[in-house]
């Protein structure tokens, strides 16, 4: 399963639609001779000035024409360098005045000093607030008023993002503004302006096409398995926007199940059990795939509060409904198990992910040295045709895996995108499951394996505040007990 934030997966779903301009002089047509002068242009007219603070309810706002001209201006931008190139600028030339900072600061110190009134100081610390609001987010501000405009934004992060991605932008500067417009777009997709919907086979042709071609997780087939999908025993849900209706943000699929499932396949290659629904056999929820549509929103907690809306609408449905968890994959898994191997095959001799006896047993089914032959088999996933070797290396890649999601971290916590997702809404790390997706993504990313993690409602909160204070993890004993393991058996 991937996060909202760094662990959901975006892919995008809409071309990019720019808000219309209004009657008026149109920007100017950008052409192959683009100059950062043109650019600064651009910027001056559009990006309001930053009023005086007294004057900062009377001043109107900017005409609409000038919002309208940056985003023309953007839309006209067919290179993702020269798209990044303009966000570069604004981002330096039109955030906080520095000068207007220090001063209000030192304002405010002499305040402090002096025990004036306190309402004195209290309007000092305004003047130093307004003065921390960089003048970029004034034009953020005004187009979001735009027809189109928060889908314009919505876009614009994400061209920042993959700019910052390729190296083509860098600094303090946009990460700083970054920071701003996701701050801005998260208030804006704040719960209250989210619609939930629910997806049947009976729903619009065109919401069926959307929800089948966002699938970031496990892709989509065919009708008859997108019909599978949303038939009986399982559900999808996904978040539309106010601005954007109808148009899913953040998609969720459940099974509905006699138990937490343990492997992917069941559920979404396997026929139901019936047609019709029996609802004494089903006494488990299995969130099996969350997927981010724009990349934009990537970091606003869309998947936390739709996971919650979904259990709330679930315990209406089935009120006995009792179990609720996810089936995730675990996607760098192989990748950082193929940097250790790769390591300690260079350094002969060296061995500290597996027994002596493990290696043996290894060796004696490829034929050659543990850590060259185990890198060609996990990169392609051709080892599960041997049952010898599925069977030794499921003691192995069991504590490994285990390893990996429990003890390496990220500035404390978990490394895994899909596990500190989890983690932060207050689920347990409850079970690995060995083979648990025998596809070829399976293989490849996770070694097959995937894990449960459990949602115990009257835990979460808890979980989520020692998580996220302290950066422990609430684990299960099987977790724990293969994390034992390998402390004892392998050493990094």
């Amino acid at each position: 399963m991937r996060c909202l934030g760094p662990g959901l997966r975006a892919r995008r779903l809409f071309p990019p639609r720019y808000p219309p301009q209004p009657p008026g002089p149109r920007a100017p047509r950008l052409c192959s001779g683009l100059t950062g002068g043109a650019m600064d242009e651009l910027l001056r007219r559009a990006v309001p000035p930053t009023p005086a603070y007294e004057l900062r309810e009377k001043t109107p706002a900017p005409a609409e024409a000038q919002c309208a001209d940056f985003v023309s201006f953007y839309g006209g931008l067919g290179e993702t360098a020269q798209r990044a190139e303009l966000l570069s600028r604004l981002a330096q030339g039109f955030g906080v005045d520095h000068g207007q900072v220090a001063e209000q600061s030192a304002g405010v110190l002499q305040l402090r000093q002096q025990s004036r009134e306190v309402a004195v100081l209290l309007q000092a610390e305004d003047r130093l607030r307004y003065a921390l609001v960089p003048r970029y987010r004034g034009l953020f501000h005004h187009i979001s008023k735009l027809d189109g405009g928060v889908r314009f934004l919505v876009q614009l992060r994400a061209d920042l993002l993959e700019a910052q991605a390729l190296k083509l932008v860098e600094g303090p500067h946009v990460r700083e503004m970054n920071g701003v417009l996701k701050s801005m777009l998260s208030e804006w997709f704040s719960s209250g302006f989210l619609s939930l919907e629910r997806v049947t086979w009976h729903s619009p042709c065109e919401v069926l096409q959307k929800i089948s071609e966002c699938e970031a997780v496990h892709p989509v087939k065919n009708w008859m398995d997108m019909k599978r999908r949303v038939g009986p025993y399982r559900r999808c849900y996904f978040f539309s926007h106010c601005s954007t209706p109808g148009e899913p943000l953040v998609v969720l699929h459940v099974a509905l199940t006699d138990d937490i499932s343990n492997n992917i396949q069941g559920i979404v290659k396997e026929d139901p059990p019936s047609e019709t629904e029996e609802r004494n056999r089903i006494s488990a929820a299995v969130f099996y795939s969350i997927s981010l549509t724009q990349q934009g929103l990537q970091g606003v907690e869309l998947g936390t509060f739709l996971i919650k809306r979904v259990v709330k609408e679930l315990q209406k449905e089935f009120p006995h409904l009792g179990a609720f968890s996810s089936l995730s994959p675990i996607p760098g898994f192989t990748k950082w198990l193929l940097g250790l191997l790769n390591v300690q095959g260079k350094e002969h001799g060296r061995n500290e992910l597996f027994t002596d006896s493990e290696c043996k047993e290894i060796s004696e089914v490829t034929g050659d040295p543990v850590h060259e032959s185990l890198k060609g088999f996990l990169s392609s996933g051709e080892w599960v045709k041997s049952e010898k070797l599925v069977q030794a290396l499921q003691g192995p890649l069991m504590r490994l895996c285990a390893w990996y999601l429990y003890g390496e971290k990220h500035r404390g916590y978990a490394l895994n995108p899909v596990a500190n997702f989890h983690l932060q809404n207050g689920a347990m790390m409850w079970r690995i499951n060995w083979m648990a997706d025998s596809s070829l993504k399976g293989l490849t990313s996770s070694c097959g394996l995937m894990v449960n993690y459990r949602y115990y409602l009257e835990e979460t909160g808890t979980n989520r505040i020692t998580y996220l204070g302290s950066k422990n993890i609430k684990a299960s004993e099987q977790v724990l007990s293969l994390v034992a393991q390998f402390q004892k058996n392998s050493k990094l």
